[in-house]
């Protein structure tokens, strides 16, 4: 079994002249992170490497969750090839982890989440929202051979407010 949870950046600041990597998280974008995190420890798989890209809302998000579930910060692995907003360089990424890894948790960027959620999970999400946590669980020994899997947990900032 593979476990993969993906996770969409909070919502970050268009106010300030940065370039799109550089764009940071707003206010309601760290609220609703803390938000989100503080929601599911119970769909925390035991065991699970963490990934993120390397934009500023990404790594912000992702070092907000990992202090939330008590994961090492130090330990989150930040990734250039998870900058990207296309589903096929998402799978590739995903599709290259390591075998001995059973879960990865991922904070990413849309369209590349949503779509990859629809490709891959049994539940139709029309868009995963800034801070959306979505956990889906595969069948098979090889993360290379990922088909369509089972959507497990779907969490979304509204639905905890």
């Amino acid at each position: 079994m593979k476990n993969l949870i993906l996770i969409r950046h909070a919502k970050s600041s268009w106010e300030a002249p940065l370039h799109d990597k550089d764009r940071p998280l707003t206010h309601k974008g760290m609220k609703d992170a803390h938000l989100v995190s503080s929601n599911v420890s119970d769909f925390i798989p035991k065991s699970y490497v963490m990934w993120s890209s390397t934009a500023e809302r990404a790594s912000e998000t992702a070092l907000i969750f990992a202090q939330n579930i008590s994961y090492p910060i130090e330990c989150i692995d930040y990734k250039d090839a998870l900058y990207t907003f296309d589903e096929n360089k998402l799978e590739k990424v995903v599709k290259s982890c390591d075998n001995g890894i059973e879960s990865v948790i991922l904070f990413g960027h849309n369209e590349a989440i949503t779509n990859f959620v629809n490709k891959f999970g049994d539940a139709f999400i029309n868009n995963v929202p800034t801070a959306g946590f979505v956990s889906l669980q595969f069948d098979t020994d090889n993360w290379d051979t990922i088909k369509k899997g089972k959507t497990k947990k779907i969490i979304f900032p509204k639905d905890l407010k």
